[in-house]
């Protein structure tokens, strides 16, 4: 793992320790929750609520939970790291390990069902789940919509996740995803 991959899982970490705590946890997934419908305006019980519920859930089972090494119901940065260290070791990998958990996130963002994730939708979710400005969310999506329709479609969003995941170019957009690395 590089020094970019290192910071970028840094500030990954920071925007799903909700709660600021230091860990992740399954409140910190049940509050991340709690923030996407608010910022849905959806009511709880409603469809999208469900929707968003259950995929947080399984990205808790699935992705964040199996980090926790020591079992004490808590995954530290240095766990969330190694975890990410183990799973993400080549990007081939990549429809395996993350892709399905991009589709599902690429759903949760594109709020109006269009199959495309406009800027708004981008701010509301990376704003929120990774604390980035406005300005920086504008900045990296105009970056990320590489054929400048005003959207990303899900090829736009699965390559942006790869190289955050996976990449070690401090310079590209997707480095700055869930907040701004400084190398």
């Amino acid at each position: 793992m590089t020094e970019v991959q290192d910071l970028k899982y840094r500030q990954w970490f920071r925007g799903a320790d909700v709660d600021g705590d230091g860990v992740i946890t399954v409140e910190d997934v049940r509050l991340m929750g709690e923030r996407f419908i608010a910022a849905r305006g959806a009511t709880p019980g409603s469809k999208v609520a469900r929707r968003l519920t259950e995929g947080l859930e399984a990205f808790w089972t699935t992705v964040i939970a199996p980090m926790d090494s020591d079992a004490d119901g808590k995954v530290d940065l240095r766990e969330m790291t190694e975890g990410f260290r183990r799973a993400l070791a080549s990007p081939t990998q990549y429809p395996q390990q993350v892709g399905p958990v991009a589709d599902c996130y690429f759903d949760l963002t594109d709020a109006d069902g269009d199959d495309r994730v406009d800027l708004a939708e981008f701010r509301e979710i990376f704003g929120m789940a990774g604390n980035v400005s406005e300005e920086d969310c504008a900045a990296v999506f105009h970056s990320l919509d590489l054929d400048e329709s005003g959207g990303l479609d899900r090829a736009e969003f699965h390559q942006a996740l790869m190289e955050f995941f996976y990449g070690d170019d401090p310079d590209a957009p997707a480095a700055h995803l869930f907040g701004r690395i400084a190398v």
